[in-house]
């Protein structure tokens, strides 16, 4: 299972919710939740059971498995044994999660807590403000030691979770910096093609266009067609991506993909339309010209792409490993190129925060400190393991060197189910969409494979710094409300136009129009709020 398969998702709410948080709110202050569980006695300070006698909490989900029953699946069953802490889950599948999270927050009937719903910054900081969200602060300092020891270890963390107001609303998917084959990888290129033709791997831009052409042209499977495609992805986004650092741009990375920083500067720019962008496209553009792209690159389909790799057809394949999605062995990473002018970085990752707003306790949490440490075992390596892996002898195998794997009943099911489907029926990972701390020695997908690993260390003398990578800005709710007037137009016609650049259907003789239609969208404004993001990111202690 690839992380990537889920996109972030982001919440419309109605306008109700305000009044009924304003009913039911608590102070805003990041002290201010009330300590039932600790007045109660309730609450333990470390170790298990989290509480002596059971309690009960409703719980809301987004699940991957549309049939799988929360309220009856072996990991909450494990683990409220341990904990004292049964949740009555009600659930939805990912393709409904927006509408019913909709619902409950506009109708007042939400629970305790949201799991795995993926909130999004600016729903964070109003559901907060508006009192429906708690702040976690005191709770993560006093009831969350895993969790506040990563924090500490890893200060992206607590200053991508703070919002504008000083409060955490919401806690994350944390991806370890040491893992850096989740957080970065080139495409893969067919060595086999490669050695067939006498081409070695590419170090620059020409070496990586005579590659491609050489891929179209040479027939280097053999077959006597030209059927071979040069490069296979869906979208023009993935090349693009992969040749930003070769150009100079993204110099923080993609969490904010549209700015960056004027380099040897604190001044954000605006990347689409900076002249070394202008030069990205023309070059992009050639490929396409010239049939070395997918001549539907734009409108193809997964499914599509997908059926030609299953063939063998593609030499550059802009996705996780194919022997992971195609069953294709004999691809490695590509190398970092050299651009036009000496750059040589690949900038094309973010940080290792994710979503942050996977777990969130509301202004109805009867036990907010038995939850916040019910969460915090899954950010503790004991918990990451039962998480990723189950239990042992049962679920997974492990070695006397610590090495662990599922064991053949999951990896070769007899009911023939894939991997995610026989991981599913005791476990919650499969489809991405959980809080928690992914590591290289639990997860068992695509990225954790051996040639991912070679992957990206083959491109990690050519990455950015970990300190330099921005994860993506929390924005003051006045920041918020500009950025909703214009944010997405300017977003999607910055995206529409780098397709029509790229396929030909827009001349580059029109750049400056394209630039003076964004300035009248108001990109001097959206440049302006991020330039104050990102002074108070870098701020931040």
């Amino acid at each position: 299972m690839s992380l990537k398969k889920w996109g972030s998702i982001a919440l419309v709410c109605m306008m109700s919710v305000t009044m009924l948080a304003g009913c039911n709110s608590k102070d805003a202050d990041s002290g201010s939740s009330k300590d039932k569980g600790a007045a109660n006695g309730k609450v333990n300070a470390s170790g298990f059971p989290i509480v002596n006698d059971t309690i009960t909490v409703s719980g809301f989900a987004g699940k991957f498995f549309a049939n799988a029953d929360w309220n009856d699946l072996r990991l909450w069953k494990e683990y409220e044994k341990m904990s004292n802490v049964h949740i009555e889950w009600d659930t939805v599948q990912k393709d409904n999660l927006k509408e019913k999270r909709n619902l409950l927050l506009a109708g007042g009937a939400y629970p305790e807590l949201f799991y795995a719903s993926a909130f999004s910054r600016s729903d964070l900081l109003k559901y907060g403000k508006q009192g429906a969200f708690i702040p976690l602060n005191d709770l993560i300092d006093q009831y969350a030691p895993n969790f506040k020891a990563l924090m500490k270890k890893y200060p992206v963390i607590g200053k991508g979770i703070t919002m504008p107001d000083g409060n955490i609303y919401g806690l994350p998917t944390l991806y370890d910096p040491e893992f850096k084959s989740v957080l970065y990888g080139t495409p893969w290129v067919k060595q086999e093609w490669l050695d067939k033709l006498g081409l070695q791997e590419p170090q620059t831009l020409d070496d990586f266009y005579n590659m491609l052409k050489a891929f179209k042209e040479k027939d280097p499977n053999g077959n006597g067609q030209k059927d071979e495609i040069a490069w296979g992805g869906v979208g023009t986004a993935g090349v693009v991506n992969y040749l930003r650092g070769s150009f100079g741009l993204n110099n923080h990375g993609t969490s904010n993909i549209n700015i960056d920083t004027v380099p040897q500067t604190d001044k954000v720019r605006f990347i689409p339309t900076d002249p070394q962008y202008k030069e990205l496209l023309q070059f992009v553009n050639k490929l396409y010209k010239d049939g070395l792209l997918e001549q539907d690159i734009v409108s193809v389909k997964s499914t599509e792409v997908d059926a030609k790799g299953m063939e063998g057809l593609i030499g550059v394949v802009d996705n996780v490993d194919p022997v992971a999605i195609y069953n294709q062995q004999g691809y490695v990473g590509m190398p970092v190129l050299k651009g036009p002018h000496g750059d040589q970085t690949y900038n094309a990752y973010g940080s290792p925060l994710g979503n942050i707003g996977m777990f969130v306790l509301t202004d109805k949490a009867q036990n907010p400190e038995a939850m916040i440490r019910w969460l915090d075992y899954f950010y503790s390596d004991e918990g990451i393991k039962t998480f990723f892996m189950g239990w042992k002898d049962e679920t997974y195998k492990e070695d006397a060197d610590g090495n662990v794997d599922y064991v053949d009943n999951i990896k070769n099911n007899p009911d023939g189910l894939n991997l995610d489907q026989a991981v599913g029926q005791y476990l919650i990972w499969p489809g991405g969409y959980y809080p928690g701390f992914v590591k290289q020695k639990y997860f068992k997908g695509a990225e954790g494979l051996p040639t991912s690993v070679d992957n990206a260390k083959k491109a990690e003398s050519h990455i950015l710094p970990q300190d330099q990578i921005w994860p993506p800005f929390n924005f003051t709710q006045e920041e918020q409300r500009d950025l909703t007037t214009f944010q997405t137009d300017i977003e999607t016609y910055v995206n529409e136009m780098r397709d029509k650049f790229i396929t030909g259907n827009e001349s580059f003789d029109n750049w400056d129009q394209y630039v003076a239609a964004l300035q009248k969208m108001g990109v001097e404004r959206y440049v302006a709020i991020y330039q104050s993001a990102a002074d108070r990111y870098t701020q931040a202690e």
